[in-house]
């Protein structure tokens, strides 16, 4: 399995430092710093050792606040990190104004587009086998036919991109292919045209311009000529966005096959839902499907095909193997038969292979034809699959904790330190909260999403079995406000706060609260960039 990367915004840790919003004005900034400093400032300490580590954090915040209110360098910092601060540009008498700093910026965006595009190389297609398990059985070979499409496109500049791309076909002793060209250009960010080209099978030359009329919706509209027969072909697509997870579609196509067709996508975090429903001059036809994520690696889905030529119901699921591959297997019930169909998803390439069981539609050879394989399936998950890839990912785990474990055991000891100096203003806000019965943090744990619970037990920081989590109880307590409420800010990486670390690079984080208010007890889990909220009724246990 490859392995995973984090993702999400770059470049927020001096904000998550100082605990403010990406987007807090410089009045915001200042503040957080008077804050910050009353607690870090050395003059405050008496004993050496505490005097080092304030020191050592305060000399943190300052950088932190001298960077985020110098428009220039907070503008270089928000886009480039502190990357950009240290190298590739020079701030000072050579870049001392705004403009010229926006466009230095210009140039160094250029030149990363121009990086980006030397490798930016999207192949894409498709391999399809089918098969037939009665043609097998009498001895006429299991092959009927395969099809192989793929495509190739490669953005040459800011605003071309060209592809070329082709297709085979063979069923029984019969076949053919076409190749195709395209070039696409961007007029600007809500407008683009797209010139295509294709010989062979079906050989015709188009046109197709698409235009955001809204931030809503999108208009296409194209036309083609078959090289053939000289028939005209013309489009038009209107899309548009009904909520901030669902949009519709209607496409009408005038030609020698004219049609009419409205679609309907829904998706959330936990399913998606899409219809649609389509009549031409000489059929119709309606399709649906409803897909059910379980988890982040695996999903089941159900979906279903009627109309003048074509009446099946297609029951299966998949699992994430990676990063980049996903494996279905998918069972069918129509008038053509009852198939399984099993594929493999990589990138942009797929492999697809239906086998075709049986041309009859018997009741009892259809439900045994369901049973078994999802039975074999959950079977292999169980005893073969699941525990290979948990020995695979434990290695992976292992691999990654011995080659980061010096930066891990630095950054702990400075998140340790970092705590010491917010342990006392920490406990009077805890005691005072607790007094209240305001907002109070009994317990917090940030790190790999995978160790933070193991069935039902929170795992402990101090747990040899567990090295990737750190407990941030005491900061979080530091930071519950007046109010007695807390706010991590979206948008920015958790590990970045004052007295966190991050106790596992490169892997997915988490963050556990447990916490009381008003003498009730609740729990909540958000991820490593999610914006965190308490206290919440819908969080109470």
């Amino acid at each position: 399995m490859e392995e995973e990367e984090e993702a999400g915004p770059p470049n927020k840790d001096l904000y998550a430092l100082l605990h403010i919003s990406p987007e807090a004005s410089d009045e915001e900034i200042r503040k957080a710093y008077r804050q910050w400093a009353q607690v870090y400032h050395p003059d405050k300490y008496q004993s050496p050792h505490m005097k080092d580590i304030a020191t050592e954090n305060f000399q943190r915040i300052c950088e932190a606040y001298e960077i985020l209110t110098d428009e220039n360098k907070r503008q270089i910092y928000d886009i480039y990190g502190m990357e950009g601060l240290t190298s590739g540009l020079e701030l000072g008498p050579k870049l001392n104004r705004a403009d010229e700093i926006k466009e230095e910026l210009e140039r160094l965006r250029k030149r990363k587009e121009e990086e980006k595009i030397s490798a930016h190389f999207r192949p894409s297609g498709t391999i399809l086998a089918n098969m037939s398990l009665p043609h097998f059985l009498v001895g006429d070979g299991i092959m009927r036919g395969m099809a192989i499409t793929s495509e190739v496109q490669s953005q040459i500049s800011k605003n071309n991109t060209v592809g070329i791309g082709g297709n085979l076909a063979v069923t029984g002793n019969v076949g053919g292919g076409a190749a195709s060209a395209l070039f696409r250009h961007q007029f600007s960010s809500v407008s683009s045209v797209e010139f295509m080209a294709s010989a062979g099978l079906r050989s015709l030359i188009g046109v197709q311009a698409s235009r955001h009329l809204t931030s809503h919706s999108t208009a296409t509209m194209g036309i083609s000529m078959s090289l053939e027969d000289g028939s005209l072909n013309l489009s038009n697509s209107w899309t548009r966005q009904l909520s901030e997870t669902a949009n519709g579609n209607i496409q009408l196509t005038l030609g020698p096959e004219s049609s009419v067709a409205v679609g309907w996508q829904k998706k959330e975090e936990k399913r998606s839902v899409a219809g649609e429903v389509k009549f031409s001059t000489s059929s119709f036809g309606a399709s649906a499907h409803y897909t059910h994520r379980f988890s982040v690696k695996s999903h089941g889905r159900i979906a279903g095909r009627v109309g003048s030529t074509m009446l099946e119901l297609e029951l299966g699921g998949g699992r994430k193997l990676s990063k980049f591959s996903t494996v279905r297997m998918l069972y069918s019930i129509g008038i053509q038969g009852i198939f399984w169909k099993f594929e493999l998803h990589r990138g942009g390439q797929k492999l697809i292979i239906p086998i075709l069981i049986s041309r009859h539609l018997n009741p009892v050879f259809a439900a045994g034809a369901f049973i078994f394989p999802t039975s074999a399936y959950f079977l292999l998950k169980k005893f073969l699959v699941k525990p290979y890839y948990q020995r695979r990912e434990k290695q992976k785990a292992l691999e990654n904790m011995q080659k980061t474990s010096a930066q891990v055991r630095e950054a702990r000891a400075a998140a340790e330190k970092a705590q010491q100096l917010l342990q006392n203003v920490a406990n009077r806000k805890r005691n005072r909260q607790s007094e209240i019965g305001g907002l109070v943090i009994t317990k917090a744990i940030y790190g790999n999403q995978k160790e933070l619970k193991k069935g039902d037990e929170l795992m402990e920081p101090n747990d040899e079995s567990s090295l990737r989590i750190i407990d941030v109880t005491l900061p979080l307590n530091f930071l519950v406000n007046d109010s007695g409420q807390l706010k991590l800010h979206d948008g920015v990486k958790k590990s970045g706060i004052m007295g966190f670390c991050d106790p596992c690079p490169g892997e997915p984080k988490q963050l556990y609260v447990e916490y009381t208010y008003g003498g009730k007890t609740f729990e909540v889990v958000v991820d490593d960039y999610e914006e965190l909220l308490i206290p919440r009724p819908s969080q109470q246990i």
